[in-house]
């Protein structure tokens, strides 16, 4: 069977990785891809949101299942499209169609979909351009820190937790003012902090039964010791210390259930991943945020521990036989690092020649390429701010953490950098607990 797989970044060659190790896979192309997916797949030069060229690559190579990993293509309608063709209705899509893909695409619906059907979240209040000077009232008069969050899709960097009033009104100004998002900035979500540890769990789903994957850790400021700007995310840990049995079990019950139950309630048809991103507020879970899709960097962690199939997964979601599945898990941690391009989040240069990716990575780390693109030379350059995923795999944390950074180490390039601490805060949180 073959298989087309949506997106450019590491999220999309980690998938390429897994599902090319099943047999019953005969060929996986990425659309747009990167340097990475080209050495084990075949990349297609169509943008993730030209529905038209996509569908009609998907007729001409027999494409039977199509694995979004990008968001924007899923909240602008990439599965309605699919499905609305009926020379196209054959093919597997995981992935929400639109309705679904708004609690992504609009933080506003999912904060309303939350409250509704009873699930723990931050308590908040959205404002526009129209009600700005309320929302400079509501922040004179609001506990800090708080958090402001755009509307819709900003590339993981539309979260901001400010910490005073003249912090938060300058950054509600250049979202409803200045236009800083775009129109993701139409609106925004001024949010309660909660106090507390973050951990993202995953679930494939039909819309009524699912599977819990692996959960993870992301790390989304720039700076060591988790400070400065957000990012898209500069590294991920699997699994997740506090994430026991008593745990899961309150976020089976009070969240993801709960979820499925809106879902159906609200008509809403529901095929493919869905990530919610989750705080742990003295043991029990809150809802951060949804997701329509796997995350990333935390794809890069969590797929390396899966043990079964994907393609089998995916098989499994089609026949809606996922109550079935019997998911089997590596119990070895995994640790995700980002090598990143000078001066990211903010403005950085492309075009950086990377260099030792010829040379052998130590046993049990693996490279997964994001923002890279091979030239015509043959040269394979940096081409985002995010370009390289390093995993490692260990006994536990701390070594799976020592060979992500021996992998990490001999990786370079002009200007590149990457956090050495990732899971360092777990190591903090396990002293004081045990």
């Amino acid at each position: 069977m073959n298989v087309l797989i949506i997106g450019a970044g590491g999220r999309e060659h980690a998938l390429a990785w897994k599902i090319s190790q099943s047999p019953y896979c005969d060929k996986i192309y990425v659309a747009p891809g990167n340097a990475g997916t080209a050495q084990i797949a075949t990349n297609v030069d169509i943008s993730i949101t030209d529905f038209e060229e996509l569908a009609k690559f998907a007729t001409d190579f027999n494409i039977m299942m199509l694995v979004v990993g990008q968001e924007a293509a899923l909240v602008e309608g990439i599965a309605d499209y699919f499905a609305e063709k009926e020379y196209l209705q054959h093919i597997l899509v995981v992935g929400p169609r639109k309705t679904g893909a708004q609690l992504e695409g609009s933080k506003d619906f999912s904060k309303q979909f939350l409250l509704k059907y009873g699930i723990p979240t931050a308590r908040y209040q959205t404002f526009t351009a129209d009600t700005y000077d309320q929302a400079l009232v509501y922040l004179q008069n609001h506990p800090y820190p708080v958090v402001l969050k755009a509307d819709g899709l900003a590339a993981g960097k539309g979260v901001v937790i400010a910490q005073n009033y003249e912090e938060a009104s300058f950054t509600l100004a250049g979202m409803l003012k200045h236009n800083k998002f775009g129109t993701a900035g139409d609106k925004v979500v001024v949010e309660e902090f909660l106090q507390g540890i973050e951990l993202s769990a995953f679930i494939l789903t039909d819309g009524k039964e699912y599977v819990l994957l692996p959960e993870a850790k992301d790390y989304k400021r720039i700076g060591v010791g988790d400070v400065g700007l957000n990012t898209g995310g500069m590294g991920a840990v699997s699994p997740v210390p506090f994430a026991d049995e008593a745990f899961m079990t309150k976020v089976r019950q009070r969240v993801i259930e709960p979820t499925l139950v809106g879902l159906q309630q609200e008509g809403i048809p529901y095929t493919g991943f869905l990530f919610i991103g989750l705080m742990n507020c003295n043991g029990d879970p809150y809802v951060i945020e949804y997701n329509v899709r796997l995350g990333d960097p935390e794809t890069e962690a969590i797929l390396p521990r899966i043990k079964s199939d994907l393609f089998e997964l995916f098989k499994a979601l089609h026949d809606h036989e996922l109550g079935k599945f019997q998911l089997e898990i590596d119990s070895r941690s995994a640790t995700t690092i980002f090598l990143v391009s000078g001066g990211y989040p903010e403005d950085y240069e492309k075009g950086k020649e990377i260099q030792g990716l010829d040379k052998a990575l130590p046993e049990n780390v693996l490279c997964f390429h994001a923002g890279t693109k091979k030239t015509h030379e043959g040269t394979i350059v940096t081409d985002g701010g995010r370009v390289i995923a390093i995993t490692g795999l260990g006994q536990d944390m701390e070594e799976a953490l020592s060979k992500a950074n021996a992998g990490a180490a001999q990786i370079k390039w002009q200007g590149r950098y990457f956090r050495q601490d990732i899971g360092f805060d777990l190591k903090q949180y396990l002293a004081e607990r045990f």
